[in-house]
């Protein structure tokens, strides 16, 4: 598996999967590794496509550093790998706080971003939680508990397996990720910059209680000046482990009608 390292030295560990023309990279979010794309990875059409799967820094394979849990430094991460697979022009598919990565590379570098997705995205402003909630998400490096009860309020359909799967990756994260990494996404702070998106931009929402529809569309959609909404009925916050054949078609007709001349 190759790796690059970051600015900081830290070994950035990805996958890339497929060999066609069209790159498209997928940032997960918080708690979990690049893992977490492969059921929607085994129920997508590859024809004609690149993918390049990151773990961050403190999570999956990848080194596990003490700081740099920013989502400058995590979404400079990113563009690490990028440029490491030589692709000048690509999509970006983040997820949860994976989507605040991919809007803050879609805004650093829009000449190279020809699409946006962005799969129950956590907004550039952040989303702070209430206190109890913020204590019990802060705390989980390590805790299969207290990671299963944070999996039970975000998910609605998750078999067994896949909970044992994201249970597992989960348990693997660093706690400098954990806690690093959920102060940037509760924090937010990036969004002076999405006026300079340019990609076609698509908004997916779920039945997740974190972020239903109309939150959605006023914060994430509404600041996007080429962004329009989807929603896939039935999963919470993990669509892509929960329903992950709805979601690879919502990927494939967004890719289909976003490719670039």
């Amino acid at each position: 598996m190759p790796t690059i390292s970051s600015t900081d030295g830290t070994s950035l560990h990805y996958r890339v999967i497929g060999d066609g023309p069209r790159t498209v990279v997928l940032v997960h979010g918080w708690m979990v590794s690049g893992a977490v794309w492969d059921g929607l990875v085994e129920r997508l059409d590859l024809t004609g496509l690149r993918l390049v799967i990151p773990d961050a820094r403190g999570t999956g394979q990848s080194g596990k550093a003490a700081g740099g849990y920013t989502l400058e430094g995590l979404a400079r991460d990113v563009l690490t790998v990028v440029d490491a697979v030589g692709a000048e022009r690509f999509t970006v598919v983040g997820h949860s706080m994976g989507g605040q990565l991919a809007q803050w590379v879609a805004s650093e570098v829009p000449a190279r971003v020809d699409a946006l997705l962005l799969l129950n995205t956590v907004p550039a402003s952040g989303l702070p939680l209430p206190p109890e909630a913020a204590g019990l998400f802060r705390t989980s490096a390590g805790d299969r508990e207290k990671q299963k009860t944070i999996l039970g309020l975000a998910c609605k359909t998750l078999t067994p397996e896949q909970l044992e799967a994201l249970l597992k990756d989960a348990g693997a994260v660093s706690a400098a990720s954990i806690e690093g990494a959920f102060d940037a996404w509760t924090t937010g702070g990036i969004q002076d910059r999405l006026a300079r998106i340019a990609a076609p931009t698509l908004v997916v929402s779920t039945d997740d209680a974190f972020l239903p529809p109309a939150f959605l569309r006023q914060a994430v959609v509404a600041p996007i000046r080429r962004a329009r909404m989807a929603h896939i009925p039935g999963p919470g916050h993990y669509p892509h482990v929960e329903h992950p054949q709805e979601t690879a078609a919502v990927l494939s007709a967004f890719l289909a009608g976003s490719a670039p001349a």
